[in-house]
């Protein structure tokens, strides 16, 4: 096991931001109260705590091939630290601290871990402490802002839920200006600082593309000017445009990230480092790295960067500008009257390519470009001095356009010559599937000038002569257009169901009353001396069954109120009920009649069809109905159709899916309403569509649904409307009746595998 020994650690403090020597420097925000080193885990790995008097922000890097670490803490000072002084720190649990050096010029205190091996760190903020781990092993990122993974000193906090960004606004106030983003989830964050522009990147975050933006905010006359958003290959970006005077830091509200921008000591030190949320204090970790870095300073990838800004910035993806494409690293460039072979061999070196010019490229060039891809800056540049370029790999040449056009013209020529040229030969190609006159229309755009193109109708195959580069493509659009034709099975589905319900109840009843001295009972009166009462509602066609038990029908029922219901065979029934004196004088008769229907039919009709892509089928069944015709010429018969009907016509997309335009026909003819000389009304259901349907699925293509309800009261007037008396002289009738057309379509590709090829 590696002893603790071989991480001798040397810690200095040095300032690294120089306030300007004619003013006083400002008091830090923080100051640095203890230094301590120990053991932790064993296998040689430790761990440096230096305790501030509030919680410290920071930025780290790797140097020398992570044999050492550098961390600055901006608003920092060293207490009770005299500057330029070394002094022994001693020797805790077996780890070596050799000595504490420091020296303060300025507001930022940088912290330098020297390791005898190469050794991987990690880097954390812990209260008021910062926490600096090293142990043994091949060099890995340093955590910045969660830019590395290295820091998972757990499960929970190495696990990094994928973000959304749902809102990126701007919020102004007088001392400080706000850029609040708003996130569902917690994207790893990398933030860099330059001056006049800060950029934030949400590594594999999400952006709607209504949120891809540039706002501008200078109007409301605040240190920020423009706030920019947008994607990248890396994640989301945050570029924020600002005054080079102002600072910024980070903090939580809630799901949201606010960065706020202020001028240094616009703010009181308290708020610092610390956001607010609820009213709770939510300890925050900002970022800052600055232009400078030692010399040997590199990228991930091993490339020398001028600063971690740059290296940031050139990492956070392609730049789309029309149909050009460039991922190149973004640079800063400010020119003038350089050569422009300078230029270009500058562009080469950031670019990592090799650049030829031809002789005839000669001139200068005035340029400033902030932010931009390097290969953008190319194309740029070449544009302005009427350059083009060919590239081949990493090797680039570069001429002047004219030059350019004329080599490629050239090109043209000796292939036109070579075309002339080439020897031609005969290929015939068998059609299997399709007509071999419809492939020889679409192939004849592929003939050279040289070439011809015939068809020979017994064996449906293409003759074609031609030079072998063209008999090729036209080898491989037969293949193409030869295949199977899709054949689709189109099933109809038509159900009608119909309901009905009837209802009737009716009343009969009369008499006759007889007061006269030939049956004993007159009046006793001069006038009238007899008094006959007979019931008058009835007719010949009155029904009377039931009301005498010797006969079916009574000649004068005499009825007073006749109102039956509709009765008779199949059709509800009757009760007859009559009472008379003994001498006859007085009799009353009384029917009463009840019916009620009730009924459901149901219509299935399938009609069903094959066909090939794109052509119309119909299928049809039905009768002919003859209609008579009266005119001058006399009597004419003419037929008139009633059928079921399916006409379709079915094209196969692309993806397995049938389009298919439809129309269904369903007529019959009703006897139940007639003309005036006996002939029966047609009864028409139609529908008409357009639809997609996938592949064997049902669909639905229309329905019809309809009722009919009605409630009938026949009565004697101002009797029926007497309550209870008043049923004795009313017949009433209710009745429902609804129907139901729904229609259903399925279609079926029957050589799906060997026409769409799956």
């Amino acid at each position: 096991m590696r002893r603790a020994a071989r991480v001798a650690g040397v810690l200095a403090f040095a300032a690294a931001l120089a306030a300007p020597l004619s003013a006083a420097a400002a008091a830090p925000a923080r100051n640095a109260t203890a230094v301590g080193v120990a053991p932790r885990g064993g296998h040689g790995a430790a761990e440096v705590r230096v305790t501030f008097t509030s919680p410290p922000t920071f930025s780290a890097r790797a140097d020398r091939g992570g044999r050492r670490l550098l961390v600055d803490v901006p608003h920092a000072g060293v207490s009770g630290a005299p500057p330029s002084t070394t002094r022994k720190v001693g020797v805790v649990a077996g780890v070596l601290v050799q000595s504490f050096r420091s020296s303060q010029s300025g507001a930022t205190t940088r912290v330098v871990v020297s390791l005898s091996e190469e050794s991987q760190h990690a880097v954390r903020v812990e209260g008021n402490d910062l926490v600096i781990a090293v142990r043994p092993g091949k060099a890995g990122p340093i955590v910045d802002a969660g830019r590395s993974r290295a820091r998972a000193e757990t499960p929970a906090e190495a696990a990094v839920e994928r973000g959304r960004v749902t809102d990126v606004r701007f919020e102004h106030g007088s001392v400080e200006q706000r850029v609040v983003v708003e996130l569902s989830g917690a994207p790893r964050q990398l933030r860099t600082d330059r001056k006049g522009r800060s950029v934030l990147l949400l590594e594999e975050a999400e952006l709607p593309e209504a949120l891809v933006r540039a706002l501008d905010v200078g109007a409301f006359g605040g240190d920020v000017s423009r706030v920019s958003s947008y994607v990248t290959r890396r994640g989301v970006v945050i570029e924020v445009e600002h005054s080079d005077a102002v600072t910024s830091r980070i903090g939580r509200r809630g799901r949201a990230l606010v960065w706020s921008f202020h001028r240094p000591g616009a703010l009181p030190s308290s708020a610092t480092g610390v956001a607010r949320d609820g009213g709770a204090a939510r300890r925050t970790r900002t970022v800052h790295v600055e232009p400078g870095v030692d010399e040997g300073s590199r990228s991930p990838s091993g490339a020398p960067v001028e600063s971690a800004a740059d290296e940031a910035a050139g990492a956070f993806g392609p730049v789309v500008v029309g149909q050009a494409r460039f991922t190149g690293r973004r640079i800063d460039l400010d020119l003038k009257d350089a050569d422009i072979h300078n230029v270009l061999r500058l562009l080469a070196d950031v670019g990592r390519v090799n650049i030829v010019t031809a002789d005839n490229v000669s001139g200068s060039v005035t340029i400033r470009m902030r932010n931009v891809p390097w290969d953008q800056a190319l194309d740029i540049v070449l544009q302005a001095k009427s350059l083009g370029m060919v590239r081949q790999g990493n090797m680039i040449r570069v001429a002047p356009q004219s030059d350019l056009e004329k080599e490629r013209e050239m090109a043209i020529a000796r292939r036109k010559q070579e075309l002339e040229l080439a020897p031609l030969e005969t290929r015939i190609i068998p059609v299997s599937y399709a007509r071999a006159s419809d492939i020889q229309q679409r192939a004849r755009d592929l003939l050279s000038p040289r070439g011809t193109i015939a068809v020979d109708d017994r064996t449906n195959v293409l003759i074609v002569r031609d030079v072998t580069g063209n008999l090729n493509q036209i080898e491989e659009l037969t293949r193409s257009l030869d295949t199977q034709t899709p054949q689709v099975l189109v099933e109809a589905r038509i159900v009608e169901a119909t309901s009905r319900y009837l209802r009737e109840v009716g009343i009969q009843w009369g008499g006759d009353t007889t007061f006269s001295g030939a049956t004993g009972n007159p009046t006793g009166l001069a006038f009238p001396n007899s008094v006959g009462v007979v019931g008058g509602a009835s007719d010949d066609s009155t029904p009377t069954a039931g009301l005498s038990p010797f006969t079916n029908r009574v000649a004068t029922p005499n009825f007073a109120v006749n109102l039956p219901a509709a009765v008779g065979t199949g059709a509800g029934g009757a009760i007859g009920l009559s009472f008379g004196s003994i001498d006859n004088t007085i009799n009353l008769a009384v029917r009463l009649s009840a019916a009620e229907s009730t009924g459901m039919l149901r219509i299935v009709s399938s009609p069903r069809i094959l066909t090939l892509d794109n052509r119309e089928a119909r299928i049809s069944q039905g009768t002919l109905i003859p209609f008579s015709q009266v005119s001058a010429q006399g009597v004419q018969t003419t037929f008139q159709e009633a059928k079921l009907q399916l006409l379709v016509r079915p094209h196969v997309t692309a993806d397995g899916s049938v389009s298919m335009h439809v129309k269904i026909n369903r007529d019959e003819p009703d006897f139940n309403q007639t003309s005036a000389r006996g002939d029966p009304t047609i009864l028409k259901r139609e529908a008409e569509t357009d639809l997609l349907v996938m592949d064997g699925h049902t669909a639905v293509i229309g329905g019809i649904f309809s009722r009919n309800t009605g409630r009938n009261l026949d009565q004697v007037p101002f009797f029926g409307d007497i309550p209870l008396i008043g049923l004795l002289f009313q017949r009433r009738r209710s009745s429902d009746t609804r129907s139901e057309l729904v229609i259903f379509l399925t279609p079926r590709i029957v050589n799906r595998a060997e026409a769409l090829g799956r």
